[in-house]
């Protein structure tokens, strides 16, 4: 909504997944943009490992350790379910029904709780309740705490198979352990070996905006006007790369819709003027 600093808004958009911000000039520029991207007073950096196998029991021991502090964690798996032995082709990863049977053997000390897309309405408040009450110290779960969840004392999360994970989710995932002046950990264990560029990416980029850019450039943009949204770019979204170019066109687009808002001087212009 454009306007002087008195207009009332007739709609506000919001979204919690940085966007790059060429892309966000592109699809957002008839839109007054504002970017929050300063942390609350007080919050601390998270810190970010890559967890091979061979690393998973001082891991363990660092989590024990957090939680003999009167902290809380989560667990988040892929799966809800281990994989049907007959399916040739079922998703082999940890699943939050094989991860419970383990972490209770783990923290035999601690209770652990499990919240999943299968259970009702009623059975997810009450895990949920027990976990932001503290009467659970550990949360299975899958991805269904990604957003909406604020448990401030849960300062650590293990992300199983994390390789599995989109860099968008992950830092999704990674910011409910963000919620409190305690130092929060984020512990990204693979099934396989680190070197992953996807999470070396969310371990160096500074902010999820940083992020936004590196997972763009890492995945592809795809293409402009067809339905790819991934892989090799065409020449429209190669040039949307280039944030000065963007910058510069969005700045004439509004300058010619001024002088003329009908593209009467431009008939071509008018007939792409869906």
């Amino acid at each position: 909504v454009r306007g002087g600093p008195t207009t009332s808004p007739h709609l506000l958009s919001m979204t919690a997944t940085p966007i790059p911000r060429t892309l966000a000039l592109t699809l957002y520029g008839d839109l007054d943009l504002t970017v929050l991207d300063e942390n609350p007073a007080g919050r601390k950096p998270v810190i970010t490992e890559i967890i091979t196998p061979s690393k998973r029991a001082a891991t363990y021991e660092k989590v024990r350790t957090l939680l003999n502090e009167g902290r809380q964690t989560y667990v988040i798996c892929p799966r809800i379910d281990e994989p049907d032995p007959k399916k040739e082709m079922a998703m082999q990863a940890k699943s939050v029904a094989s991860e419970l049977k383990v972490l209770q053997k783990v923290f035999p000390e601690f209770v652990v709780e499990v919240l999943h897309g299968k259970m009702t309405p009623k059975e997810k408040d009450v895990a949920m309740a027990r976990f932001a009450e503290g009467e659970a110290h550990i949360l299975i779960a899958t991805s269904v705490v990604e957003v909406g969840v604020n448990v401030q004392n849960a300062t650590s999360i293990l992300i199983e198979g994390a390789e599995r994970f989109g860099l968008a989710q992950l830092h999704q995932l990674r910011g409910r352990v963000m919620r409190s002046t305690h130092t929060p950990y984020c512990f990204l264990m693979t099934e396989k070996g680190g070197n992953n560029v996807r999470l070396k990416a969310i371990m160096e980029a500074k902010n999820g905006f940083e992020l936004a850019e590196k997972d763009l450039a890492i995945r592809g943009a795809g293409e402009l006007y067809g339905g790819k949204q991934w892989g090799l770019s065409d020449v429209g979204m190669d040039a949307l790369k280039n944030l000065k170019l963007v910058e510069a066109a969005r700045t004439e687009a509004f300058a010619l819709v001024e002088r003329d808002p009908h593209l009467s001087v431009f008939p071509l212009l008018k007939l792409k003027n869906w």
